[in-house]
């Protein structure tokens, strides 16, 4: 089976929340997520605030990030304004706000994080497939800039490839299994000059082989995080779990305990160029004990 097909077949079996991702605002999104206790953001936030001060060595002035699945700005709104996705899921939550229109939601986040102190040092490009969630994310200024773009059947146009050429670091936290190798290939095509590094957190029940060979043909490394694994949600149902436990061992992975117990659950691969790599490898800029409150 082509790994696309493990990948349709992970997806079929998993929850289908599709129809949160591209609302007018967050709140169903928000509302719903918060059932299935999604914690991913939170939990790979340490990892990028070091990446992001291991890369100041490398990198002088702003550090710009582009978020791969960015949805409504959420890894923006902790990086940025050292929220937690705990204070998102209660700020849209908020009982005042159930009546309110997108426009008045719009109108409101865009005082509210206005007004939050904001880290000076970090710029975040956004990149989804949903345009009214990349768009509600710049309009309240999450995203300094984004892209609504599918890079499995999309090009990149001109104007894309050149907002692209700043990024330093990208990262995702649960995109991989919905893109496959053939965005990335498109991504790296589009990056000049310096290239950036590029973390992402990957369910256990995705392959991440034929992405990280990719990856080398463009002359990067990539390692894992050996030892941690990250948390992204519990399963929405017993169904679910089921298929994903069944998944686990039709790639011959022993599921772990919190698998067992109805949790999805991420590995962290970083991928950087070869002189990066060895110059500073996985194991002197993260080690799972560092990581242990992630």
């Amino acid at each position: 089976m082509t790994h696309d097909g493990i990948f349709d077949e992970v997806n079929d079996a998993k929850v289908d929340m599709a129809h949160l991702y591209d609302q007018a605002d967050p709140r169903a999104y928000c509302r719903e997520l918060k059932k299935f206790d999604y914690k991913i953001p939170s939990v790979a936030k340490p990892v990028f605030k070091k990446l992001i001060s291991c890369m100041r060595r490398y990198r002088k002035g702003t550090i710009c990030l582009l978020d791969l699945g960015c949805s409504y700005g959420v890894n923006a709104a902790l990086l940025k304004h050292d929220l937690s996705i705990t204070d998102l899921y209660d700020h849209w939550g908020q009982q005042r706000l159930v009546s309110a229109t997108p426009t008045e939601i719009m109108d409101y986040d865009q005082r509210f994080f206005g007004h939050l102190s904001k880290a000076s040092d970090i710029e975040v490009i956004g990149l989804d497939v949903a345009d009214k969630a990349v768009s509600f994310a710049e309009e309240v200024g999450l995203l300094d800039d984004a892209l609504s773009i599918n890079l499995e059947n999309e090009t990149l146009t001109d104007a894309a490839k050149a907002k692209l050429r700043t990024v330093d670091l990208v990262m995702s936290t649960g995109c991989v299994g919905y893109i496959t190798e053939t965005s990335f290939d498109k991504l790296l095509s589009a990056f000049r000059g310096q290239k950036p590094w590029i973390a992402n957190f990957v369910l256990r029940v995705f392959p991440f082989d034929v992405i990280e060979k990719t990856l080398k043909q463009y002359g990067y490394v990539t390692e894992k995080l050996d030892g941690k694994t990250f948390v992204q949600r519990k399963c929405g149902t017993n169904e679910e779990r089921s298929q994903m436990l069944g998944k686990l061992r039709q790639r011959r992975i022993e599921p772990m305990e919190k698998e067992i117990d109805g949790y999805l659950l991420a590995e962290f691969y970083i991928s950087r160029p070869k002189s990066d790599a060895l110059m500073d490898p996985l194991s002197g800029l993260l080690t799972a004990r560092e990581m242990q409150d992630a």
